[in-house]
């Protein structure tokens, strides 16, 4: 029984005081265990919690590992596109691996963090597969919680998203923009709570944004997160398809987009 009105996950929260433990120790003393030097990591990083870009990028041998991260429980890969290079770690899935890794991502240089996740749909818009530019995204998880005090949604810095806001003019694929749902549980999304959230204007289902926003306003470093709508929840056969190789091209493309905006807005 729950010896308080509120459950321990919003109990003892004081948002304003210092962690103990912080990823820059950690990363220190990963390095002194593998005896991997100290270096930055690109100044762009990108999540893709399903792994199909990195995946693809290595398949056309257009990736190579980074040596220099030192994080005990993923692998960066670099690449460049365009002018820009990138950083790139797939398979941080749900909030707080997520989150996690964004921790030890901004304390090893990074500047800009962008995630594309894959998601379910809810507004029946369009047929998958497609993007959204997600805008806020409502916190049914439990990470953002250790960031910020209660609240529905966890929002993108508006600054970031202003800078965005002509980015995609030339993208050539349908990019929605809204309100996505963020969950722990993906196996839990019933029809009852399905219904309620489409009636809110919830766009999309997905496992990674409200806690990355929340992540992203506590400490103050610009995330973007997207969506791709690759499913609708397993309800139809031949679900689950995202586009030529695992839309592994179109993501990156995407994410181009968003990074060079923000190269061309980030003082020199």
């Amino acid at each position: 029984m729950c010896d308080s009105k509120y459950p321990p996950i919003l109990r003892n929260k004081n948002y304003e005081h210092a962690s103990v433990f912080t990823a820059e120790n950690l990363l220190r003393e990963a390095k002194r265990q593998k005896n991997i030097a100290d270096h930055k990591v690109p100044q762009i990083c990108l999540l893709d919690p399903d792994g199909d870009i990195v995946q693809n990028l290595r398949t056309e041998k257009r990736a190579s590992i980074n040596p220099y991260w030192a994080c005990y429980h993923t692998k960066m890969y670099i690449f460049q596109y365009g002018a820009i290079e990138f950083g790139i770690i797939g398979y941080a899935v749900g909030s707080s691996f997520s989150v996690l890794v964004a921790e030890e991502l901004f304390a090893s240089g990074c500047q800009l963090l962008i995630s594309i996740s894959s998601a379910g749909q809810i507004a029946k818009k369009r047929k998958p597969p497609y993007f959204i530019l997600i805008e806020k995204a409502l916190r049914d998880e439990g990470t953002s919680y250790h960031y910020l005090p209660a609240s529905d949604y966890s929002t993108i810095n508006p600054e970031l998203r202003d800078i965005l806001s002509d980015a995609f003019i030339q993208f050539s694929l349908p990019l929605d923009q809204g309100v996505c749902w963020t969950t722990d549980a993906p196996f839990r999304e019933t029809a009852s709570s399905i219904e309620y959230f489409r009636s809110l204007g919830i766009l999309a289902v997905e496992m990674e944004a409200a806690a990355l926003y929340a992540f992203g306003e506590a400490s103050d470093k610009p995330v973007i997160c997207f969506a791709h709508v690759t499913n609708q929840m397993g309800s139809i056969e031949g679900d689950f398809e995202k586009g030529p190789v695992n839309g592994g091209n179109d993501a990156v493309q995407l994410i181009y987009a968003a990074a060079k905006a923000w190269m061309d807005w980030k003082p020199k």
